[in-house]
């Protein structure tokens, strides 16, 4: 790192500390030159994902997409904010730890249906409504018959 105070690139590190979210790094330096000391932060840089949509496009993976869809599905229900974002970022962290360079959207739905499902069942059937494209009454029963099924441990 270069120093603000006089240029130079050499620097020793006194202390180095993870930050609160553990996603960072930070680090105390000391200048070798001219020994002002200085604070640098480290951070792991991630490639941007590409999400592959059912038509064969490609986008590159936003956070709020998934966040205003679970949002919708969430409308009117019982689910703490603090709980929408700990899903998004559940699953923007699978996405990262995939090291995929592309991942279809698919992948990323069953993500969050898995989350919801976790969290509120009706956000789940409204989400999967939409995700999978229920057709018709018949569509819905059976999803909501599996969830019986799930949760009386058949």
């Amino acid at each position: 790192m270069k120093c603000l105070s006089c240029g130079c690139v050499e620097s020793r590190v006194l202390e180095t500390r993870a930050n609160d979210d553990d996603l960072s790094i930070r680090r105390r330096r000391e200048c070798a030159k001219c020994g002002k000391r200085f604070t640098t932060h480290e951070t792991i840089e991630f490639a941007p994902v590409l999400v592959v949509k059912n038509d064969g496009n490609r986008q590159t993976f936003d956070e709020q997409k998934i966040r205003m869809g679970i949002i919708r599905a969430c409308e009117k229900r019982p689910v703490p904010a603090a709980k929408i974002d700990a899903l998004v970022a559940d699953v923007a962290k699978q996405i990262a730890a995939s090291m995929l360079p592309e991942i279809p959207t698919k992948q990323i739905g069953e993500m969050v249906m898995k989350g919801l499902k976790e969290i509120d069942e009706v956000a789940y059937i409204r989400f999967a409504s939409v995700y999978r494209q229920f057709k018709d009454m018949t569509t819905f029963k059976r999803e909501i018959e599996k969830l019986l099924d799930e949760g009386s441990g058949k």
